[in-house]
């Protein structure tokens, strides 16, 4: 994403900031070398993401808005996107939507994962003294 765009979603997120927040459950998984987190944004709710300073694989099941590059984009559905470093991207669940963030690690705790994909980890969900946060163990 071009510095502009970035700019964009990071005014949109002060004004968002503003607004009365929600609580979004973050689900963590490591397996195979690999780190996933999952949300489920609830109908009408608006996200904007973290500065994401890598490349991952961004996973939409569901029916929502996404500010990209060129725009915003309506993603219906389940789609894979591959996720390119430098990008802040801001979403409109217009259904219920899970968005899962993948990306080879070795990082072996969530903070450490979190500190990799981004210098803003501390302002992640996640991180809040209220989070509540799941893991995907293996059986």
């Amino acid at each position: 994403m071009s510095a502009l765009a970035v700019a964009n979603v990071t005014r949109f997120e002060d004004e968002v900031l503003k607004l009365p927040q929600v609580q979004i459950e973050t689900q963590h998984a490591f397996h195979a070398g690999m780190y996933a987190r999952t949300i489920k944004m609830a109908k009408d709710v608006i996200l904007t993401g973290a500065l994401i300073r890598i490349p991952t694989i961004l996973i939409i099941n569901g029916d929502a808005l996404v500010y990209r590059e060129d725009g915003p984009v309506r993603f219906t559905g389940h789609h894979v996107m591959l996720g390119a470093a430098g990008r802040k991207q801001a979403f409109v669940a217009l259904e219920d939507t899970y968005l899962t963030m993948l990306f080879p690690t070795e990082a072996k705790t969530v903070e450490e994962a979190e500190a990799e994909f981004t210098e803003d980890a501390d302002r992640l969900m996640s991180r809040k003294d209220d989070a509540v946060n799941s893991f995907v163990m293996e059986a």
